[in-house]
């Protein structure tokens, strides 16, 4: 029997934490797309995609970030006279609402007593966890990795992550975003992945 209750009362955590998680803790959705044909590291320059940008200083943030990441696979951050490859960078933020989420678990609780002839029984499930919905803030990363002399893309990549209110800053949300884009750097042309 203690054991029985132990058992139910790990489920019961573990729904809990399952049910507690916010959208930024779910990770965050990469897409990429490409020839499949090898793109060999070599020096790279940052551009906004939207020229406008390219005095701000949240884009000037936004870039640092990109090339770090860049950086650790191998490519080296350069001037713009000095790279053929040019990443093509825009970063989105906005909100949506999400509807409540029911939670997976539920925990029976039932018990019995039984007489010689007569038998009375109780029966209920508790749901754990879900959410109660809400605002979220969803920022999305793109990058487009182009030819400058003949302005062909030959990779582009794109990264969503939601995170509720408050939980994380627009800088650690992009870096996140950035790590997660260049994660196993080309990777599989055409398929949206969850990295965490």
């Amino acid at each position: 029997m203690k054991n029985l209750a132990f058992r139910v009362s790990a489920l019961a955590g573990l729904a809990l934490v399952a049910g507690c998680m916010t959208p930024a803790e779910r990770g965050t959705e990469v897409t990429r797309f490409h020839l499949g044909d090898v793109i060999p590291v070599q020096a790279v320059t940052m551009e906004p995609a939207d020229p406008e940008d390219a005095n701000s200083l949240e884009y000037t943030q936004y870039s640092a970030i990109v090339a770090d990441a860049l950086a650790g696979i191998g490519f080296t951050p350069a001037q713009l006279d000095e790279a053929e490859m040019v990443a093509v960078i825009g970063v989105e933020r906005g909100t949506r609402d999400e509807p409540p989420r029911r939670s997976p678990f539920s925990i029976g609780i039932g018990g019995a007593s039984f007489g010689r002839s007569t038998g009375v029984g109780l029966g209920t499930s508790v749901g754990l966890g879900g959410s109660r919905g809400g605002e979220v803030n969803v920022t999305e990363l793109n990058v487009a990795l182009k030819r400058r002399s003949e302005g062909t893309v030959v990779w582009e990549g794109r990264a969503i992550r939601a995170s509720e209110p408050g939980t994380e800053d627009p800088t650690t949300t992009v870096q996140r975003l950035a790590s997660a884009l260049f994660q196993d750097f080309p990777g599989e042309s055409g398929r949206t992945i969850t990295v965490e």
